[in-house]
């Protein structure tokens, strides 16, 4: 009898970064699509990661992906999130804390970074929320084979002085202390690491000029900004370790060196 195929979680999943995390765990787990307010992004999604070739069997009737709605910014909605997939999938053994909020201001302005709004926005999104999800996963985390994982999604603005607003990057400076914390607090049953990505081209990278662009690729080492898989790939990878916590992954094509 084979073991059971393990679940991850992937919160904000239905566009961008959390998507291309959907499609690269899929040959590994069985996936819990987290949506907003686009189902059918969700949908389709799923539609793609279900042509991607898995390494395990399921029984017939078995759903190999499972879209959830949920706000990820309520505690409430978290809990009930995190009680649906553990109830229609049977456990939990990974998540990928993926949402957050910004508000895109003059990051040289100190006027604009006083809104009080924008801090406890980025703080309730960016912070907060992945206490609560790994509060609420915690119980079935720890019951994972080998050890539950926690993957934060944090930011290069977290690691160096940029991004949209002071109130965005100290944000993400904590999200990534958070995780350092949180690997000690739940370690050994549960590990905790965070991945740190730089400029990316999803729907929110687009919106930037080609010169703002060919300004953020000049400054890699690498001469070339990291593409949404390459952060997908890492978290993978750090979903299956079994050795790393209370590490944050920088993939920035070398920006913070």
């Amino acid at each position: 009898m084979s073991a059971p195929v393990k679940v991850a979680l992937v919160t904000a999943s239905s566009a961008g970064l959390g998507a291309a995390c959907v499609k690269a765990l899929a040959p590994h787990f069985r996936v819990v699509v987290n949506y907003y307010s686009r189902p059918e992004k969700a949908a389709e999604v799923i539609r793609e990661a279900t042509t991607i070739r898995s390494f395990y069997d399921l029984p017939a009737g078995t759903p190999r992906f499972l879209a959830l709605q949920a706000d990820v910014s309520d505690r409430a909605g978290i809990q009930q999130l995190v009680s649906e997939a553990v109830d229609r999938m049977g456990r939990l053994d990974v998540v990928v804390s993926n949402a957050g909020w910004t508000r895109v201001t003059d990051f040289m302005d100190l006027e604009d970074q006083l809104r009080e709004e924008d801090w406890d926005r980025c703080y309730n999104a960016n912070v907060k929320s992945h206490l609560w999800l790994l509060h609420a996963a915690k119980p079935f985390l720890e019951q994972a084979d080998g050890g539950g994982s926690l993957v934060v999604v944090a930011s290069l603005a977290g690691v160096r002085p940029s991004g949209s607003s002071v109130a965005y990057a100290v944000s993400k400076a904590a999200a990534i202390h958070l995780t350092k914390c949180l690997a000690l607090v739940c370690g050994p049953k549960v590990r905790c690491n965070a991945v740190s990505p730089g400029l990316l081209m999803t729907e929110w990278g687009r919106r930037f000029s080609d010169a703002q662009i060919q300004q953020a690729t000049d400054k890699t080492a690498l001469r070339r900004l990291a593409t949404i898989e390459d952060v997908a790939d890492q978290v993978k990878t750090l979903a299956l370790s079994q050795s790393m916590t209370g590490q944050n992954v920088v993939v920035d094509g070398g920006v913070a060196i």
